[in-house]
């Protein structure tokens, strides 16, 4: 099975699955930290409400939108 990192941690996908499915299947299941210091999860999951905005491979995605790939590096805390 394929494996991606979030936040530094290995995560194993099965290939179609999004980086937000992903997201929801490990660690604290959320996306970024709101300005007010509280830990935001994907809401809508179709990208208009823009509460899954991650760094991904050091570009700002979103995780509802973005297939896996293997390797690839996923931050949520930046």
């Amino acid at each position: 099975m394929p494996e991606l990192n979030i936040d530094g941690q290995p995560v194993r996908f099965s290939p179609g699955t999004t980086v937000a499915a992903a997201l929801m299947s490990s660690g604290d299941h959320c996306a970024r930290t709101s300005v007010s210091g509280l830990r935001r999860a994907p809401l809508c999951g179709m990208g208009i409400c823009q509460e899954c905005r991650v760094n991904i491979d050091g570009l700002r995605r979103l995780a509802c939108q973005t297939l896996c790939r293997e390797g690839m590096q996923v931050e949520t805390r930046s």
